[in-house]
Protein backbone atom coordinates (compact mmCIF):
# COMPACT_ATOMS: atom_id res chain seq x y z
CA UNK A 1 0.00 0.00 0.00
CA UNK A 2 1.29 3.74 -1.07
CA UNK A 3 2.55 5.69 2.29
CA UNK A 4 -0.65 7.31 2.21
CA UNK A 5 -4.06 5.81 1.17
CA UNK A 6 -7.12 7.16 0.29
CA UNK A 7 -9.18 4.20 0.83
CA UNK A 8 -13.16 4.44 -0.77
CA UNK A 9 -15.22 0.80 0.97
CA UNK A 10 -17.43 -0.59 -1.72
CA UNK A 11 -20.93 -1.42 -1.05
CA UNK A 12 -20.35 -5.26 -0.94
CA UNK A 13 -23.47 -7.06 0.86
CA UNK A 14 -23.60 -6.05 4.29
CA UNK A 15 -20.48 -4.20 4.47
CA UNK A 16 -22.51 -0.59 5.00
CA UNK A 17 -22.19 2.51 3.02
CA UNK A 18 -18.92 3.75 1.44
CA UNK A 19 -16.22 5.47 3.52
CA UNK A 20 -13.04 7.84 2.83
CA UNK A 21 -10.70 7.22 5.36
CA UNK A 22 -6.91 8.21 4.75
CA UNK A 23 -4.02 6.19 6.81
CA UNK A 24 -0.39 7.40 6.50
CA UNK A 25 2.01 4.46 7.51
CA UNK A 26 5.12 6.94 7.33
CA UNK A 27 3.70 8.38 10.27
CA UNK A 28 5.05 7.96 13.79
CA UNK A 29 1.35 8.28 15.23
CA UNK A 30 -0.16 3.99 14.79
CA UNK A 31 -2.64 2.86 12.65
CA UNK A 32 -5.38 2.79 15.70
CA UNK A 33 -4.60 6.22 16.42
CA UNK A 34 -5.14 7.43 13.34
CA UNK A 35 -8.64 5.55 12.33
CA UNK A 36 -9.80 6.61 15.50
CA UNK A 37 -8.94 10.16 14.98
CA UNK A 38 -10.42 10.14 11.56
CA UNK A 39 -13.87 8.84 12.75
CA UNK A 40 -13.67 11.04 15.46
CA UNK A 41 -13.35 14.09 13.15
CA UNK A 42 -15.71 12.49 10.71
CA UNK A 43 -18.46 12.64 13.73
CA UNK A 44 -17.58 15.78 14.60
CA UNK A 45 -17.93 17.54 11.47
CA UNK A 46 -20.80 16.25 10.43
CA UNK A 47 -19.11 14.16 7.79
CA UNK A 48 -20.62 11.16 9.53
CA UNK A 49 -23.82 12.44 10.13
CA UNK A 50 -26.08 11.34 13.83
CA UNK A 51 -27.51 7.99 12.89
CA UNK A 52 -25.30 7.12 9.99
CA UNK A 53 -24.47 3.42 9.30
CA UNK A 54 -20.48 2.97 9.80
CA UNK A 55 -18.73 0.02 7.22
CA UNK A 56 -18.72 -3.72 8.62
CA UNK A 57 -15.43 -4.11 10.72
CA UNK A 58 -14.57 -6.87 8.28
CA UNK A 59 -14.98 -4.57 4.77
CA UNK A 60 -13.26 -1.54 6.41
CA UNK A 61 -10.51 -3.81 7.77
CA UNK A 62 -9.89 -5.65 4.02
CA UNK A 63 -9.96 -2.01 2.03
CA UNK A 64 -7.24 -0.31 4.68
CA UNK A 65 -5.18 -3.13 4.41
CA UNK A 66 -5.38 -3.73 8.11
CA UNK A 67 -6.38 -6.23 10.60
CA UNK A 68 -9.63 -6.90 11.56
CA UNK A 69 -9.12 -6.65 15.13
CA UNK A 70 -7.53 -3.31 14.97
CA UNK A 71 -11.18 -2.14 13.37
CA UNK A 72 -13.11 -3.79 16.06
CA UNK A 73 -10.84 -2.24 18.98
CA UNK A 74 -11.31 1.72 17.64
CA UNK A 75 -15.12 0.63 17.03
CA UNK A 76 -15.13 -0.48 21.03
CA UNK A 77 -13.35 2.89 22.41
CA UNK A 78 -16.01 4.70 19.58
CA UNK A 79 -18.93 3.26 21.36
CA UNK A 80 -17.14 4.01 25.05
CA UNK A 81 -16.84 7.29 24.17
CA UNK A 82 -20.23 7.79 22.62
CA UNK A 83 -19.71 8.54 19.19
CA UNK A 84 -20.72 5.07 18.58
CA UNK A 85 -24.03 2.73 19.30
CA UNK A 86 -24.28 -0.83 18.31
CA UNK A 87 -27.58 -2.64 17.43
CA UNK A 88 -26.88 -6.14 17.56
CA UNK A 89 -27.71 -7.50 14.02
CA UNK A 90 -27.79 -4.52 12.35
CA UNK A 91 -24.44 -2.98 12.52
CA UNK A 92 -23.04 -0.36 14.33
CA UNK A 93 -24.14 3.75 13.96
CA UNK A 94 -23.11 7.17 14.91
CA UNK A 95 -25.08 8.60 17.99
CA UNK A 96 -27.70 10.44 17.44
CA UNK A 97 -26.21 13.10 19.90
CA UNK A 98 -22.83 12.56 18.93
CA UNK A 99 -23.49 13.81 15.40
CA UNK A 100 -22.80 17.50 14.39
CA UNK A 101 -25.36 17.66 11.87
CA UNK A 102 -27.81 15.51 10.85
CA UNK A 103 -28.35 14.10 7.46
CA UNK A 104 -28.74 16.20 4.31
CA UNK A 105 -32.33 16.72 3.71
CA UNK A 106 -34.08 17.83 0.38
CA UNK A 107 -34.48 21.95 1.15
CA UNK A 108 -38.41 23.23 1.40
CA UNK A 109 -39.71 24.97 -1.31
CA UNK A 110 -39.72 28.47 -0.99
CA UNK A 111 -42.26 30.68 -1.92
CA UNK A 112 -44.98 28.58 -3.16
CA UNK A 113 -48.01 30.20 -5.23
CA UNK A 114 -51.09 28.77 -4.30
CA UNK A 115 -52.74 29.88 -7.57
CA UNK A 116 -49.77 29.84 -9.87
CA UNK A 117 -50.47 30.68 -14.12
CA UNK A 118 -47.26 29.91 -14.88
CA UNK A 119 -47.61 28.69 -18.51
CA UNK A 120 -45.05 26.32 -19.38
CA UNK A 121 -46.10 23.87 -17.02
CA UNK A 122 -48.77 20.87 -18.75
CA UNK A 123 -50.94 19.32 -15.51
CA UNK A 124 -47.82 18.02 -13.07
CA UNK A 125 -50.46 16.03 -11.08
CA UNK A 126 -51.36 13.59 -13.81
CA UNK A 127 -48.54 12.70 -15.11
CA UNK A 128 -48.93 9.02 -16.44
CA UNK A 129 -47.11 7.59 -13.37
CA UNK A 130 -48.06 4.36 -13.58
CA UNK A 131 -47.71 3.92 -17.88
CA UNK A 132 -44.38 5.34 -17.13
CA UNK A 133 -43.45 2.96 -14.55
CA UNK A 134 -44.53 0.40 -16.93
CA UNK A 135 -42.67 1.18 -19.57
CA UNK A 136 -39.33 1.78 -17.12
CA UNK A 137 -40.11 -1.92 -16.45
CA UNK A 138 -40.62 -3.72 -19.51
CA UNK A 139 -37.20 -1.78 -20.88
CA UNK A 140 -35.01 -3.09 -17.74
CA UNK A 141 -36.22 -6.51 -18.37
CA UNK A 142 -36.16 -6.54 -21.51
CA UNK A 143 -33.21 -4.25 -22.64
CA UNK A 144 -30.12 -5.72 -24.53
CA UNK A 145 -26.82 -5.44 -22.57
CA UNK A 146 -25.55 -3.22 -25.72
CA UNK A 147 -28.12 -0.60 -24.11
CA UNK A 148 -26.11 0.25 -20.97
CA UNK A 149 -22.77 0.97 -22.84
CA UNK A 150 -22.13 5.08 -23.88
CA UNK A 151 -25.45 5.87 -25.78
CA UNK A 152 -25.64 6.61 -29.24
CA UNK A 153 -25.08 10.82 -29.53
CA UNK A 154 -28.08 11.00 -32.28
CA UNK A 155 -30.59 9.16 -29.76
CA UNK A 156 -31.55 5.41 -29.40
CA UNK A 157 -32.61 4.03 -32.56
CA UNK A 158 -35.63 2.46 -31.17
CA UNK A 159 -36.69 6.07 -29.90
CA UNK A 160 -35.59 7.74 -33.20
CA UNK A 161 -37.56 5.35 -35.21
CA UNK A 162 -41.12 5.17 -32.84
CA UNK A 163 -40.62 9.35 -33.23
CA UNK A 164 -40.64 9.32 -36.91
CA UNK A 165 -43.75 7.01 -37.42
CA UNK A 166 -45.62 9.34 -34.67
CA UNK A 167 -44.73 12.26 -36.28
CA UNK A 168 -45.44 11.48 -39.53
CA UNK A 169 -48.50 10.28 -38.43
CA UNK A 170 -49.51 12.80 -36.34
CA UNK A 171 -47.86 15.99 -37.70
CA UNK A 172 -47.24 15.68 -41.24
CA UNK A 173 -43.56 15.38 -40.38
CA UNK A 174 -41.22 14.36 -42.89
CA UNK A 175 -39.13 11.96 -40.36
CA UNK A 176 -36.30 10.03 -41.36
CA UNK A 177 -34.94 8.32 -38.01
CA UNK A 178 -31.45 9.24 -39.30
CA UNK A 179 -32.25 12.83 -39.36
CA UNK A 180 -33.36 13.05 -35.80
CA UNK A 181 -31.43 13.82 -33.00
CA UNK A 182 -32.61 13.23 -29.80
CA UNK A 183 -31.62 16.41 -27.07
CA UNK A 184 -32.14 17.20 -23.29
CA UNK A 185 -35.41 19.40 -24.43
CA UNK A 186 -35.90 22.57 -26.08
CA UNK A 187 -33.15 24.32 -24.40
CA UNK A 188 -30.59 21.64 -25.74
CA UNK A 189 -31.97 21.94 -28.68
CA UNK A 190 -31.74 25.48 -29.85
CA UNK A 191 -28.02 25.81 -28.32
CA UNK A 192 -26.66 22.96 -30.38
CA UNK A 193 -28.31 25.22 -33.90
CA UNK A 194 -26.58 27.96 -32.69
CA UNK A 195 -23.08 26.21 -32.92
CA UNK A 196 -24.15 24.56 -35.72
CA UNK A 197 -24.98 27.11 -37.96
CA UNK A 198 -21.48 29.15 -36.16
CA UNK A 199 -23.87 32.03 -34.34
CA UNK A 200 -25.24 33.64 -37.63
CA UNK A 201 -27.96 36.21 -37.87
CA UNK A 202 -31.57 34.52 -36.41
CA UNK A 203 -34.79 36.28 -36.50
CA UNK A 204 -37.27 35.75 -33.74
CA UNK A 205 -40.60 36.19 -33.16
CA UNK A 206 -41.48 39.24 -31.06
CA UNK A 207 -42.67 38.74 -28.42
CA UNK A 208 -41.20 35.34 -27.98
CA UNK A 209 -39.40 33.41 -25.17
CA UNK A 210 -37.00 35.45 -23.56
CA UNK A 211 -35.15 32.25 -22.16
CA UNK A 212 -35.06 30.32 -25.85
CA UNK A 213 -33.46 33.91 -27.12
CA UNK A 214 -30.87 33.86 -24.10
CA UNK A 215 -29.94 30.38 -25.07
CA UNK A 216 -29.56 31.33 -28.72
CA UNK A 217 -27.59 34.85 -27.67
CA UNK A 218 -25.09 32.82 -25.32
CA UNK A 219 -24.07 30.34 -28.57
CA UNK A 220 -23.08 33.13 -30.68
CA UNK A 221 -26.42 34.02 -32.37
CA UNK A 222 -26.95 37.49 -33.65
CA UNK A 223 -31.07 37.65 -32.95
CA UNK A 224 -33.52 40.32 -35.03
CA UNK A 225 -36.62 41.00 -33.60
CA UNK A 226 -39.31 39.63 -36.23
CA UNK A 227 -42.87 41.29 -35.05
CA UNK A 228 -45.97 39.01 -34.25
CA UNK A 229 -49.82 40.37 -35.23
CA UNK A 230 -53.03 38.53 -35.43
CA UNK A 231 -51.63 36.40 -38.15
CA UNK A 232 -48.49 35.51 -36.84
CA UNK A 233 -44.69 36.55 -37.45
CA UNK A 234 -45.01 39.50 -40.10
CA UNK A 235 -42.96 37.45 -42.68
CA UNK A 236 -43.08 40.57 -45.34
CA UNK A 237 -40.50 42.11 -42.96
CA UNK A 238 -37.67 39.86 -42.87
CA UNK A 239 -36.51 41.74 -46.52
CA UNK A 240 -36.07 44.89 -44.22
CA UNK A 241 -34.83 42.90 -41.34
CA UNK A 242 -31.73 41.75 -44.31
CA UNK A 243 -29.59 45.05 -43.42
CA UNK A 244 -25.79 45.17 -43.95
CA UNK A 245 -24.63 42.08 -45.53
CA UNK A 246 -27.87 41.11 -46.04
CA UNK A 247 -27.91 37.77 -44.91
CA UNK A 248 -30.30 36.35 -42.39
CA UNK A 249 -29.53 32.34 -41.36
CA UNK A 250 -32.25 30.96 -39.47
CA UNK A 251 -35.69 32.77 -38.80
CA UNK A 252 -37.13 31.05 -35.42
CA UNK A 253 -40.93 30.56 -35.67
CA UNK A 254 -43.91 28.27 -33.63
CA UNK A 255 -46.82 28.56 -36.49
CA UNK A 256 -49.09 25.92 -34.62
CA UNK A 257 -49.21 28.47 -31.65
CA UNK A 258 -47.45 31.52 -31.37
CA UNK A 259 -45.42 31.59 -28.14
CA UNK A 260 -46.69 33.88 -26.54
CA UNK A 261 -49.64 35.39 -28.12
CA UNK A 262 -51.37 32.33 -29.19
CA UNK A 263 -52.10 33.03 -32.83
CA UNK A 264 -51.28 30.51 -35.43
CA UNK A 265 -49.03 31.37 -38.47
CA UNK A 266 -51.24 32.18 -41.50
CA UNK A 267 -51.17 30.20 -44.45
CA UNK A 268 -49.82 33.05 -47.22
CA UNK A 269 -47.24 33.49 -44.75
CA UNK A 270 -46.29 29.99 -44.11
CA UNK A 271 -45.64 30.02 -48.46
CA UNK A 272 -43.69 33.27 -48.18
CA UNK A 273 -41.57 32.21 -45.12
CA UNK A 274 -40.92 28.88 -47.18
CA UNK A 275 -40.22 30.75 -50.51
CA UNK A 276 -38.04 33.19 -48.31
CA UNK A 277 -35.94 30.08 -47.07
CA UNK A 278 -35.80 28.83 -50.78
CA UNK A 279 -34.94 31.86 -52.20
CA UNK A 280 -31.86 32.57 -49.79
CA UNK A 281 -30.52 29.23 -48.58
CA UNK A 282 -31.99 30.31 -44.76
CA UNK A 283 -33.05 27.67 -42.60
CA UNK A 284 -36.53 27.80 -40.82
CA UNK A 285 -36.11 26.90 -37.59
CA UNK A 286 -39.84 25.31 -36.38
CA UNK A 287 -40.56 25.43 -32.69
CA UNK A 288 -43.71 23.03 -32.45
CA UNK A 289 -43.73 23.06 -28.77
CA UNK A 290 -47.72 22.38 -28.07
CA UNK A 291 -49.17 21.57 -31.42
CA UNK A 292 -50.35 18.08 -29.81
CA UNK A 293 -53.51 20.46 -27.87
CA UNK A 294 -55.87 21.95 -30.05
CA UNK A 295 -59.40 23.32 -29.38
CA UNK A 296 -61.59 24.63 -32.14
CA UNK A 297 -60.07 24.24 -35.05
CA UNK A 298 -58.88 21.38 -37.21
CA UNK A 299 -54.87 20.88 -36.76
CA UNK A 300 -52.27 22.15 -38.35
CA UNK A 301 -49.63 20.15 -40.09
CA UNK A 302 -45.97 20.97 -39.42
CA UNK A 303 -44.62 23.24 -41.95
CA UNK A 304 -41.56 20.82 -41.97
CA UNK A 305 -43.68 18.44 -44.15
CA UNK A 306 -43.60 21.24 -46.97
CA UNK A 307 -40.05 21.62 -47.01
CA UNK A 308 -37.65 19.18 -45.10
CA UNK A 309 -34.86 20.19 -46.93
CA UNK A 310 -35.18 23.33 -45.35
CA UNK A 311 -36.48 23.75 -42.05
CA UNK A 312 -35.75 22.29 -39.06
CA UNK A 313 -38.31 20.95 -36.51
CA UNK A 314 -38.29 20.95 -32.90
CA UNK A 315 -40.17 18.79 -30.32
CA UNK A 316 -40.42 17.72 -27.13
CA UNK A 317 -42.28 16.20 -24.08
CA UNK A 318 -41.96 18.71 -22.02
CA UNK A 319 -45.71 20.04 -22.68
CA UNK A 320 -47.31 16.65 -23.24
CA UNK A 321 -45.12 14.33 -20.28
CA UNK A 322 -43.63 16.48 -18.35
CA UNK A 323 -40.38 18.99 -18.40
CA UNK A 324 -38.42 17.03 -15.62
CA UNK A 325 -38.21 14.16 -18.69
CA UNK A 326 -35.77 16.28 -20.32
CA UNK A 327 -36.76 14.72 -23.59
CA UNK A 328 -36.72 16.33 -27.01
CA UNK A 329 -35.94 16.06 -30.40
CA UNK A 330 -35.00 17.73 -33.90
CA UNK A 331 -35.56 16.28 -37.14
CA UNK A 332 -32.86 18.12 -38.88
CA UNK A 333 -32.24 18.80 -42.91
CA UNK A 334 -29.08 16.86 -44.42
CA UNK A 335 -27.09 19.53 -44.64
CA UNK A 336 -27.10 20.24 -40.67
CA UNK A 337 -27.06 16.84 -39.39
CA UNK A 338 -22.93 16.00 -39.44
CA UNK A 339 -22.54 19.68 -38.08
CA UNK A 340 -25.21 19.26 -35.36
CA UNK A 341 -23.98 15.91 -34.25
CA UNK A 342 -20.47 17.02 -33.58
CA UNK A 343 -21.47 19.77 -31.40
CA UNK A 344 -23.79 17.21 -29.62
CA UNK A 345 -21.21 14.77 -29.12
CA UNK A 346 -18.74 17.18 -27.57
CA UNK A 347 -21.91 18.51 -25.37
CA UNK A 348 -22.82 15.20 -23.56
CA UNK A 349 -22.65 12.58 -25.82
CA UNK A 350 -25.67 11.13 -26.02
CA UNK A 351 -29.09 11.54 -23.68
CA UNK A 352 -29.86 9.02 -21.20
CA UNK A 353 -30.79 5.56 -22.68
CA UNK A 354 -33.19 3.95 -20.77
CA UNK A 355 -35.69 6.99 -20.54
CA UNK A 356 -35.47 7.13 -24.23
CA UNK A 357 -36.26 3.53 -24.69
CA UNK A 358 -39.42 3.99 -22.32
CA UNK A 359 -40.72 6.71 -24.23
CA UNK A 360 -40.19 4.82 -27.51
CA UNK A 361 -42.23 2.10 -26.19
CA UNK A 362 -44.57 4.44 -24.83
CA UNK A 363 -44.82 5.73 -28.28
CA UNK A 364 -45.11 1.98 -30.09
CA UNK A 365 -47.58 0.90 -27.12
CA UNK A 366 -50.58 3.87 -28.34
CA UNK A 367 -50.06 4.73 -24.80
CA UNK A 368 -48.79 8.26 -25.56
CA UNK A 369 -51.57 8.95 -27.96
CA UNK A 370 -54.37 7.63 -24.78
CA UNK A 371 -52.40 10.32 -22.85
CA UNK A 372 -52.80 13.07 -25.52
CA UNK A 373 -56.89 12.67 -25.60
CA UNK A 374 -57.30 12.41 -22.50
CA UNK A 375 -54.99 15.82 -21.47
CA UNK A 376 -56.99 17.66 -24.13
CA UNK A 377 -60.28 16.92 -23.07
CA UNK A 378 -59.19 18.06 -19.64
CA UNK A 379 -57.25 21.20 -20.69
CA UNK A 380 -60.17 22.34 -22.98
CA UNK A 381 -62.52 22.28 -19.51
CA UNK A 382 -59.62 24.57 -17.81
CA UNK A 383 -59.65 26.72 -20.69
CA UNK A 384 -63.37 27.20 -20.26
CA UNK A 385 -62.88 27.53 -17.13
CA UNK A 386 -60.54 30.51 -17.29
CA UNK A 387 -63.10 31.97 -19.58
CA UNK A 388 -65.69 31.99 -17.43
CA UNK A 389 -63.63 32.98 -14.74
CA UNK A 390 -62.19 36.26 -16.72
CA UNK A 391 -65.88 37.23 -17.63
CA UNK A 392 -67.08 37.05 -13.98
CA UNK A 393 -64.38 39.01 -12.41
CA UNK A 394 -62.48 40.69 -15.00
CA UNK A 395 -65.48 42.36 -16.88
CA UNK A 396 -63.70 44.59 -19.14
CA UNK A 397 -60.70 42.30 -20.36
CA UNK A 398 -60.65 40.04 -23.23
CA UNK A 399 -59.15 36.88 -23.27
CA UNK A 400 -57.10 35.55 -26.70
CA UNK A 401 -55.33 32.25 -28.49
CA UNK A 402 -57.67 30.12 -26.76
CA UNK A 403 -57.56 27.92 -29.78
CA UNK A 404 -55.05 25.69 -29.03
CA UNK A 405 -52.10 25.35 -26.30
CA UNK A 406 -51.80 25.54 -22.87
CA UNK A 407 -52.21 29.03 -22.02
CA UNK A 408 -54.26 32.02 -22.73
CA UNK A 409 -53.70 35.67 -23.08
CA UNK A 410 -55.93 38.20 -20.97
CA UNK A 411 -55.87 41.55 -22.04
CA UNK A 412 -56.71 43.97 -19.28
CA UNK A 413 -58.88 47.26 -20.15
CA UNK A 414 -55.41 49.11 -19.57
CA UNK A 415 -52.17 48.94 -19.49
CA UNK A 416 -50.53 48.15 -15.86
CA UNK A 417 -47.12 48.33 -14.47
CA UNK A 418 -46.07 44.68 -14.38
CA UNK A 419 -43.62 44.62 -11.89
CA UNK A 420 -46.17 45.84 -9.78
CA UNK A 421 -49.28 43.77 -10.68
CA UNK A 422 -46.55 40.44 -10.10
CA UNK A 423 -45.75 41.86 -6.70
CA UNK A 424 -49.68 42.40 -5.72
CA UNK A 425 -50.45 39.02 -7.06
CA UNK A 426 -47.88 37.32 -5.19
CA UNK A 427 -49.49 38.76 -2.22
CA UNK A 428 -52.09 37.02 -2.82
CA UNK A 429 -50.22 33.85 -3.53
CA UNK A 430 -50.61 33.99 -7.32
CA UNK A 431 -48.94 34.06 -9.92
CA UNK A 432 -49.18 36.25 -13.21
CA UNK A 433 -46.33 36.70 -16.35
CA UNK A 434 -46.93 39.83 -18.05
CA UNK A 435 -46.67 39.69 -22.03
CA UNK A 436 -44.45 43.54 -21.70
CA UNK A 437 -41.87 40.67 -20.66
CA UNK A 438 -41.77 38.81 -23.61
CA UNK A 439 -40.73 41.43 -26.03
CA UNK A 440 -36.92 41.77 -26.96
CA UNK A 441 -37.14 45.36 -26.15
CA UNK A 442 -39.13 45.07 -22.60
CA UNK A 443 -42.50 46.98 -22.21
CA UNK A 444 -42.82 47.12 -18.68
CA UNK A 445 -46.25 48.76 -18.96
CA UNK A 446 -48.24 47.07 -20.66
CA UNK A 447 -52.14 45.67 -21.05
CA UNK A 448 -51.12 41.66 -21.40
CA UNK A 449 -50.96 39.04 -19.19
CA UNK A 450 -49.81 35.11 -20.23
CA UNK A 451 -52.05 32.88 -17.69
CA UNK A 452 -51.25 29.18 -18.48
CA UNK A 453 -54.40 27.25 -16.89
CA UNK A 454 -53.32 23.40 -18.07
CA UNK A 455 -51.57 22.71 -14.02
CA UNK A 456 -54.76 24.33 -12.11
CA UNK A 457 -57.60 22.72 -11.61
CA UNK A 458 -61.03 24.17 -12.81
CA UNK A 459 -61.82 25.73 -9.03
CA UNK A 460 -58.56 26.79 -8.38
CA UNK A 461 -58.50 29.35 -11.89
CA UNK A 462 -61.56 30.43 -10.32
CA UNK A 463 -60.07 31.87 -6.84
CA UNK A 464 -57.03 32.50 -8.77
CA UNK A 465 -58.96 34.83 -11.62
CA UNK A 466 -60.75 36.49 -8.33
CA UNK A 467 -57.76 37.37 -6.27
CA UNK A 468 -55.92 38.58 -9.41
CA UNK A 469 -59.03 40.98 -9.31
CA UNK A 470 -58.36 42.31 -6.26
CA UNK A 471 -54.81 42.58 -7.18
CA UNK A 472 -55.29 44.76 -10.35
CA UNK A 473 -57.83 47.18 -8.32
CA UNK A 474 -54.56 47.70 -6.07
CA UNK A 475 -51.96 48.97 -8.86
CA UNK A 476 -55.02 50.61 -10.81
Amino acid sequence: MAKKGTTSVPSHVGSGPELLVELDRAARAPLRAQLEDALREAVRTGRLPAHARLPASRALACDLGISRRLVVDVYTQLLAEGYLVAASGSGTFVAGAAGAVSAPAVEPERGALAFDFFPGNPDLATFPRGAWLRMLRETLREAPDRAFGYPDARGAAELRVALSEHLRRVRGVVADPRSIVVCTGAAQGFALLAEAIGGGRIAVEDPGLPPHRAILAAHGASLLALAVDSQGARVQELADLAVGDGVIDAVLVTPAHQSPTGVGLAPPRRSALLEWAAQTGGLVIEDDYDAEYRYDRPPLGAMQGLAPDRVVYMGTVSKTLAPALRLGWLVLPPRLLDPLLAHKVLSDHGCPTIEQLALARMLDSGAYDRHLRQARRRYRARRDALVRSVARHLPGARVTGLAAGLHAIVCLPRAVDGIELVQAAARRSVGVYPLGYGYMEVRPVHDGLVLGYANLAEPAIEEGIRRLAEALEEVI
